[in-house]
């Protein structure tokens, strides 16, 4: 990624973050740029934790993409370590670049280098343009997930 730098997210970039979130078919009916308390509050929590890596891609200083990588520890699999890749969006200007698939490529690199045997992420059912693009990423849709609101 010649023109990109990933870097992790600092309280500056909340702002820049959320907005990446809200600007898709989901995010805009779950995210609220205009309130960022709550974002505030998380990343503290997110921050504070060594198996939390929130990270921004820059572009001439501006985050243009992000994703937050979880490592999970186990008994399952003999002990392993997961990588789990949540949240993965590109700025509007920068999708269809190839940034996203170097953004996870970094994600992979990131979680072997942590020591994890795997990298999981779900996708909701409905964003069937990024399931294709997680699958030509070598992902595996092997596994059905539930969600219990609270």
């Amino acid at each position: 990624m010649t023109d990109y730098s990933i870097r992790r997210a600092t309280r500056d970039d909340i702002g820049a973050i959320v907005r990446m979130l809200a600007d898709d078919q989901l995010g805009a009916t779950r995210d609220n740029p205009d309130d960022l308390e709550p974002y505030q509050r998380a990343f503290e929590d997110i921050d504070a934790d060594p198996n939390q890596l929130l990270v921004v891609v820059t572009s001439d200083d501006e985050p243009v993409g992000t994703l937050q990588l979880t490592i999970i520890p186990g008994l399952a699999r003999r002990g392993a370590l997961r990588g789990q890749v949540e949240a993965v969006r590109i700025h509007a200007g920068h999708r269809g670049s190839g940034l996203g698939a170097d953004l996870m490529r970094w994600a992979i690199d990131e979680s072997r280098r942590r020591g994890c045997a795997l990298v999981q992420l779900t996708s909701d059912v409905s964003r069937a343009d990024a399931h294709r693009f997680y699958e030509r990423l070598g992902f595996v849709a092997s596994h059905t997930g539930f969600k219990l609101k609270l």
